[in-house]
């Protein structure tokens, strides 16, 4: 008599601890890959929580200049004056500590004798992937598929770098992402209103499923 009702409850529990068990899931194979790599487990738990703390701060990197716009309500058959800022900014945790992680790995790359020229090339492949796939959205800035870079990135690193894949593909799915994604639509978002913030919400989930493939990578 109760064994739908409670089987019904186990279901309702394990649906809602399913992001509880993803980001285990991610916190444990991070901090292994993250291990393979060279960095202790203290320093990667250090890492990851920077990482998450730091995606809520945003870094002005430009004078914030206040416009006047107007807002669109009800179809566009009415609009009032809006006051919004408009500036550049840098995010902590999805621009400024995967680039300092990504140089890095470039160090210890180069410390082991491995060529940097794959590396190079990867970057470069994944700026030209990154620009093509991101979308300007008007008030909210660069937007790219969370899939783009860690697929991406892995496939060129297995093909040109495949005895060091793994930090072939954090350096190149991190830096080609913020300078394709971000760095070459600054022109483009200037002509939206809003802010651009570089490795921030638009870029940032790609940025965390890169990490999780490189680690994955590290494994093989």
């Amino acid at each position: 008599m109760f064994f739908l009702p409670f089987t019904f409850l186990l279901f309702i529990l394990f649906i809602l601890l399913l992001p509880v068990l993803f980001l285990l899931g991610y916190f444990h194979i991070i901090v292994v890959g993250f291990e393979s790599l060279g960095i202790s487990l203290q320093a990667t738990l250090l890492i990851l929580y920077s990482i998450l703390i730091g995606s809520l701060i945003n870094i002005p990197l430009t004078k914030k200049k206040l416009v006047l716009v107007r807002e669109s309500r009800f179809f566009g058959l009415f609009s009032r004056p809006k006051i919004e800022q408009q500036y550049l900014a840098i995010n902590l945790g999805g621009g400024i500590i995967p680039v300092l992680l990504s140089f890095y790995f470039l160090l210890i790359v180069n410390s082991q004798g491995f060529e940097l020229k794959p590396i190079f090339i990867a970057t470069a492949l994944m700026t030209v992937v990154s620009k093509f796939f991101s979308r300007v959205i008007p008030g909210k800035g660069v937007v790219v598929s969370a899939f783009i870079p860690p697929v991406f990135s892995a496939l060129f690193s297995l093909i040109l770098a495949p005895n060091y894949a793994a930090p072939c593909a954090f350096i190149s799915g991190i830096l080609g992402t913020l300078i394709g994604a971000d760095l070459l639509n600054i022109l483009k978002i200037k002509n939206y209103r809003g802010y651009l913030s570089i490795g921030g919400a638009g870029v940032f989930d790609g940025i965390l499923l890169t990490g999780l493939v490189s680690a994955l990578l590290s494994g093989f």
